[in-house]
């Protein structure tokens, strides 16, 4: 194979391979148990299927309007009306993305100029800083810290400056499982008040918070939502998450920016999948009984690894479980995640991952959306060597 003849100057210097994707190539290679990257090892409702197929064959196969196909706009109109008291205009203030990662990279392309800072709450998921970077965009972080990841709004404070563009949350958050309250909430408005800062705010999971918590969506406090500019997934949803389909909300100034770049690098999100969305949005209580569906998979999973040395961190939404395990090993996250992969044969993620300097707390990530025979099988290889 020829080589390129010049040297290349590469934009994202410092990004390699996505922990994601080592960890689930390394799960496959040793036949381990893959509890690492954040997807359903079980498949969605037939009659979500069958929607898609009813399109397909009606001859809807080409392309969709550039902000979505106005059923479905209208049916997320409606579910964000009735969660949280909102309006949004499903013409100038919704658009259907191809997944979250594609929302929120456009919402800081669109928005984040050369020399603008956003401040990013770490362990941060980790497409938010080279989406910023290569904007040309200066990353601000603010560490959350074990075990209950709350943020430091003291901290928050003393990193906001005339540059700062942007504030990017997410809750309930990846990797942590925090969910932040209305004091959170009244903080973030207090701290913006009066400037032009934008919020971000990734709420894939937002359907998936425990024990009666109420997500507080950004769209639930009309100040933030003024300035905000809001992610979600119908494959954190619906079980689907290789479909690749979002959604963004945002008042239509903010919109219009967005939907100038959207057009460009995605344009459209296919249109069948989008009708079959639409039709089964019709039933709320395929989303409204989500939560309740991951809390049992969370008791299960906490619950099958009691007798173990890991220390079970507080999970409060998402379907993500930190631990601590200190008390079985001695080694940075990354060797122990690599050794429990090997020897033990349960793939995990070190959040060292998610944090720009690697800071190492001792504490991994398992993903507990999976059936029950799959986490069984886990618990006994993990009480076998853990």
């Amino acid at each position: 194979m020829p080589r390129f003849p010049a040297p290349l100057v590469s934009r994202l210097p410092d990004v390699g391979t996505t922990i994601f994707t080592t960890m689930s190539r390394l799960a496959q290679e040793c036949g381990a148990i893959n509890l690492s990257q954040g997807f359903p090892d079980f498949t969605a409702e037939d009659a979500l299927f069958e929607r898609v197929a009813h399109w397909m064959r009606a001859g809807l196969n080409q392309y969709a309007p550039m902000a979505g196909v106005m059923p479905l706009r209208e049916a997320i109109a409606a579910k964000v009306a009735a969660l949280y008291g909102a309006a949004y205009d499903p013409e100038q203030e919704i658009t259907v993305t191809a997944g979250a990662t594609q929302a929120l990279f456009t919402a800081i392309a669109a928005l984040v100029h050369a020399g603008d800072e956003v401040i990013v709450f770490e362990p941060v998921y980790d497409s938010y800083v080279p989406a910023i970077q290569l904007q040309g965009g200066v990353v601000r972080r603010v560490a959350l810290r074990a075990p209950d990841y709350r943020p430091d709004w003291a901290a928050v404070r003393a990193l906001v400056s005339p540059r700062t563009r942007m504030i990017m949350i997410n809750t309930p958050h990846n990797p942590t499982g925090t969910v932040w309250g209305p004091a959170d909430m009244a903080e973030l408005a207090a701290l913006t008040r009066g400037t032009g800062i934008v919020v971000v705010s990734d709420e894939v999971y937002e359907h998936i918070a425990f024990d009666g918590v109420r997500h507080e969506s950004v769209a639930l406090h009309p100040e933030l939502a003024a300035r905000s500019v809001i992610v979600s997934s119908f494959g954190k949803t619906y079980h689907v998450t290789g479909w690749k389909v979002g959604y963004v909300l945002a008042p239509g100034e903010l919109m219009a920016e967005f939907r100038k770049v959207h057009q460009f690098n995605v344009f459209t999100v296919n249109t069948p999948v989008q009708l079959a969305l639409a039709d089964y949005m019709q039933d709320a209580s395929r989303h409204l009984g989500l939560a309740a569906f991951y809390q049992a998979k969370r008791d299960f999973f906490r619950a099958g690894l009691a007798g173990t040395r890991f220390e079970l961190l507080p999970c409060a939404g998402t379907y993500f479980q930190t631990a601590r395990y200190g008390a079985i090993a001695d080694l940075a996250d990354t060797a122990f995640v690599d050794w429990l992969t090997r020897e033990v044969g349960v793939a995990a993620i070190p959040l060292s991952a998610f944090f720009g300097e690697g800071r190492d707390e001792r504490v991994i990530r398992f993903c507990f959306a999976k059936r029950e025979e799959t986490l069984e099988a886990a618990f006994e290889r993990l009480h076998r060597f853990c």
